[in-house]
């Protein structure tokens, strides 16, 4: 038996799943197999929880969106609006 990982997040791994299922459904001998809830398989259970995964994946997002509040490290309180 073979293993193959996949990033399915990214743009070559999309193409490879799509191109595998089109190719591959049904035939004999050949399945995919899905990860568990932290996205491994056959490996040691991720130290983070789900939770924190989901948080950290949604500041990435709003990194990428330009979302981000920069800080004054001379005035951390005024520039989070707090003072």
């Amino acid at each position: 038996m073979t293993t193959i990982k996949i990033n399915e997040r990214t743009k070559t791994g999309k193409a490879f799943m799509e191109m595998f299922e089109a190719f591959f459904r049904g035939v004999e001998g050949i399945e995919i197999v899905e990860t568990d809830d932290y996205g491994q398989v056959n490996e040691e259970r991720s130290i983070y929880t789900s939770e924190f995964v989901e948080k950290m994946k949604k500041a990435e997002e709003n990194i990428k969106n330009g979302e981000t509040t920069t800080l004054n490290p001379d005035d951390i309180w005024g520039s989070l609006g707090l003072k």
